[in-house]
């Protein structure tokens, strides 16, 4: 007898307790070793630069999560990263967590870093970092320095993000070395804390390569960046001082008055998101009932009374069903939706003399029709400017003789090109399962997210584990019978189980988080709440011309 798969609340606990093990970063150690240098930690600096320390939106949390062990690992890949309010008006903090091998930049730690920025500078969005860190992590130089997404690319976006006028501020509270002196002087402000470092050189380098001897001070102190060099702007004596004058800087920037927007509360509890999903083989939802708990709520007709409804206008409700379209409120911002339906649906087919014909739809696929629908959806969201959240639950396009002469890869075409010319913002929440080209289809990590969510359990991968298991175990079978290894029942059957367990690890969440491929991890009764916190953060978002090449129609 099997144990009972765990269900959507088991799995967010253990996610929960494993986020709490992940903030604390170095550990008990590395953090009273940052202590006895009278510093902050990287969170204990984000909590004081806050408003609100409750409401950050943490982004990149499981970044090298289960990776780099031969070196110890790299909790959160040793940077702090996410969206919160100072004096108002929302940041991306940028925070090097010197508790993580002081602060130093492994090759993914550049990716969460890099990402920070491309979200924060495609909505206009200013960007505070906290600094201190060692620079590049040496045993891992290779894969930190020299390609066009690695360290380098940090300082390039430093440069273009302020072309563009987005303002950054830079506060280094502690080391501040080589290459990543670049990053505070490339900002519009930078503070610096007295005991802080910045310089190319060590004292040590800097006697080995020329022989001169020189302090630490003398180097790089704040004092010698203040009155000498000049370098810096603010000079601070401690981690709260630097906070606080932050904090002033902050509030001296121009914010764009915009009144804050606030919807009616949805028609069903943000719990019954548990009771309403499944991703069990064979069960079913229907994906209306999942966003009644989360868009707003709004009153409409019914008999001689009103009475409360979702706020949700669906778009050709009654063709191409595998796909739900809708316009929709999110705490009272215009949003339109696109989901993968987890029900079966009927399809009209053309009829002849006898009449239309009905087809059934399986739930989670994508269907040609669906696929028609929704690139004209989305290109009306675009005419319309307002955000598109598109909710991923899908095995991805139907296949067969009749969906290929239906068209699948054109219309499949089309609503890819539409999806990624479009210039709103594009935020995905993965429910279930997020698989192949319906992975792209809906806005997979390729196509310009502006954030992308997920639930504790989901999957991405290119197909699902059974039916990816058959298919890489027998191409291992061939390889060791070249070899003149005879494969009888039970060394298939250990294959199997070793193709399959690989596969699925591959395939969890907190796989393609740990990459960078998913920004956040969150708990499905606070979707709601997480999306209107981005829906906020797009407030400035620069209005661009839509426009796509040529659609297969």
């Amino acid at each position: 007898m099997t144990d009972a798969a765990p269900t959507l609340a088991n799995l967010t606990s253990e996610y929960l307790d494993q986020e709490a093990t992940i903030r604390q970063g170095g550990g008990a150690k590395a953090i009273e070793r940052q202590h006895a240098k009278s510093r902050l930690t990287a969170r204990e600096r984000v909590d004081r630069l806050l408003d609100d320390p409750a409401s950050f939106q943490e982004l990149g949390l499981w970044a090298a999560h289960n990776m780099y062990t031969e070196h110890g690992g790299a909790p959160a890949a040793g940077v702090v990263t996410g969206i919160g309010r100072v004096h108002g008006r929302r940041w991306m903090i940028v925070a090097n967590d010197a508790t993580v091998k002081a602060g130093a930049f492994f090759p993914m730690t550049c990716k969460k870093i890099i990402r920070a920025q491309t979200i924060a500078h495609s909505a206009h969005m200013g960007l505070l970092y906290l600094v201190d860190s060692a620079g590049v992590f040496l045993p891992l130089q290779e894969d930190v320095f020299p390609d066009t997404d690695d360290f380098g690319r940090i300082f390039r976006n430093n440069a273009v993000i302020s072309a563009d006028g987005v303002p950054q501020i830079a506060a280094i509270m502690g080391a501040c070395v080589a290459g990543g002196g670049y990053l505070p002087v490339l900002c519009d402000t930078l503070l610096m804390t007295e005991g802080s470092g910045l310089y190319l050189a060590g004292p040590a380098l800097v006697k080995a390569a020329i022989g001169q001897e020189v302090t630490d001070k003398e180097l790089g102190g704040a004092e010698m960046h203040a009155a000498i060099s000049g370098t810096i702007d603010f000079k601070e004596p401690d981690d709260e001082a630097c906070i606080h004058r932050l904090r002033e800087l902050c509030r001296k920037y121009p914010d764009p008055i915009r009144a804050e927007r606030e919807g009616p509360r949805p028609v069903r509890a943000a719990e019954d998101v548990h009771s309403v999903f499944t991703d069990k083989p064979g069960e079913q939802y229907d994906v209306r009932d999942l966003l009644a708990c989360i868009v707003d709520a709004r009153t409409q007709p019914d008999g001689e009374h009103e009475a409360l409804a979702p706020d949700l206008d669906e778009y050709k409700a009654e063709y191409g069903q595998s796909l739900l379209c809708a316009y929709a409120s999110i705490g009272g911002a215009p949003v339109g939706i696109v989901a993968n339906q987890g029900t079966m649906t009927d399809r009209v087919m053309p009829g002849g003399t006898s009449g239309p014909a009905k087809s059934t739809e399986m739930p989670r696929v994508i269907y040609d029709d669906s696929a028609d629908k929704a690139a004209r959806f989305i290109m009306d969201c675009n005419q319309r400017q307002i955000p598109l959240v598109f909710f991923h639950d899908t095995t991805g396009f139907m296949v067969g003789r009749d969906s290929e002469q239906g068209g699948i890869i054109r219309a499949g075409a089309k609503m890819v090109n539409a999806m990624a010319n479009s210039v709103v913002p594009k935020i995905v929440v993965v429910l279930g399962g997020s698989y192949g080209a319906g992975n792209y289809a809906m806005c997979g990590r390729a196509f310009d997210q502006f954030l992308s969510l997920a639930w504790p359990g989901s999957k991405c991968a290119v197909m699902g584990a059974n039916q990816a298991t058959g298919v890489l175990a027998m191409i291992e079978e061939r390889s060791r019978q070249r070899k003149g290894e005879e494969i009888d029942a039970e060394t298939h059957k250990q294959i199997l189980d070793a193709v399959h367990a690989g596969y699925t690890e591959q395939a969890d969440i907190r796989h393609a988080a740990a990459r960078g491929w998913v920004d956040r991890i969150i708990e499905p009764e606070r979707t709601r709440d997480e999306l209107i916190a981005a829906l906020e953060a797009t407030r400035n978002w620069p209005e661009r011309a839509f426009k796509t090449g040529v659609l297969q129609t």
